[in-house]
């Protein structure tokens, strides 16, 4: 059984996997020269504390072993020591303290709240200025920009997956695909294009109304030596992730944001924060939803970042570099697997975090076209 995958992102390197473990020849297919999508412009944060209850929490907690042993099989650097959202207000220190006492022990998440003598010897007391920190103690993160690739080389090496960089796939078949170097033959095709709903299946994409997250962020060194190890967010992500947002508490965290920073609610700004193995951090970020992206950043939207990181960390920083982000998002549901025809099939983000639940929903889709599950 032969598949053939279009798109080396995230999705389509974990339905790689998961395919090629099994013993299948896979050919994967990307346009670029090396992945250059959502996948390697993200945060690398893989949270399982953020995840609602049920599949993505599923998803997210199985991702999580499916991660570690990608670093030691393809040798990339992988941060297994959690997380930490610090709460800044009164009403935040409540949401998580409900989410400990309630979700939290419900759903086996394993997360603590850190007050008192505990927050402050977070980093030497870097972190006392906030009034607490929930411990995500499952969440993990890589350099996205150099674990990627390593994956890749780790699938040609290890697992014998046929990669055709530079590919652009023309279209696609029950059977086959054209592409801008030949036509390949397959038992299955699997798009995996992330948030280009036009080159290929364009008519059964738009049935899912899909659109595209555009963001602004940075790479930034703070200027002081932080010696940062563990993801950074803040309670503005409580009404941004499913794990919190639908708690009654939220609704008192939204009420400030909307009072005191509707600038924030308006960009759709909250911030995260996540290290690099050079002693630099990746920040940002802000959700700008539309059919096209607009290619122009507002200098204002990465200055209110900017101003929430150096809050965020008590210390000045410096701006190395800016890009946008984009993905695909607003789906009916996180993410959407389609058959389009027998022996094509789409998989497909709506959301945000392809990298904490993408490597399950490989998984989870080749064993079901395996007739596994």
């Amino acid at each position: 059984m032969t598949i053939l995958i279009v798109g080396a992102g995230i999705l389509g390197l974990s339905h790689a996997y998961a395919a090629a473990k099994r013993g299948l020849k896979v050919h994967v297919f990307e346009r670029t020269h090396t992945p250059l999508g959502a996948s390697v412009r993200n945060f690398g944060q893989a949270l399982v504390t953020g995840q609602p209850p049920g599949v993505m929490l599923d998803l997210a907690q199985a991702s999580r072993g499916i991660w570690g042993d990608w670093a030691q099989r393809a040798g990339f650097d992988l941060k297994r020591n959690g997380s930490y959202l610090f709460a800044r207000t009164e009403a935040e220190e409540h949401l998580l303290d409900a989410f400990c006492q309630g979700r939290a022990r419900e759903f086996g998440y394993r997360a603590e709240l850190l007050r008192g003598a505990q927050k402050d010897a977070l980093y030497d007391g870097q972190f006392s200025h906030h009034r607490a920190a929930l411990h995500g103690l499952d969440d993990q993160q890589v350099y996205s920009r150099e674990a990627i690739p390593a994956l890749v080389q780790y699938l040609q090496r290890e697992l014998g997956v046929e990669f055709h960089f530079s590919t652009l796939v023309r279209d696609v078949e029950p059977g086959h695909i054209r592409t801008t170097t030949g036509r390949f033959n397959g038992t299955q095709v699997i798009v995996c294009s992330g948030h280009d709903y036009q080159t290929l299946l364009a008519e059964p994409l738009a049935t899912l109304k899909p659109q595209i997250c555009r963001l602004q962020m940075l790479r930034v060194r703070p200027k002081v030596d932080l010696q940062l190890q563990h993801s950074l967010l803040t309670g503005l992500s409580c009404v941004h992730y499913g794990a919190f947002a639908d708690l009654p508490q939220a609704a008192a965290v939204q009420a400030d944001i909307l009072r005191d920073s509707p600038h924030l609610d308006q960009h759709g700004i909250h911030l995260l924060i996540s290290p690099t193995p050079y002693g630099e951090l990746i920040v940002g970020d802000s959700h700008d939803y539309s059919r096209d992206p607009s290619p122009f950043n507002g200098e204002q939207v990465d200055n209110w970042m900017l101003q929430l990181c150096e809050e965020t960390l008590g210390c000045e920083v410096q701006v190395v570099e800016r890009w946008q982000g984009v993905y695909g998002a607003r789906g009916a549901q996180p993410f959407t697997w389609l058959d389009v025809a027998p022996g094509v099939s789409a998989a497909l983000m709506h959301t945000g975090v392809g990298m904490s639940v993408g490597p399950a929903m490989g998984e989870r889709n080749i064993a079901r076209l395996l007739g596994e599950a």
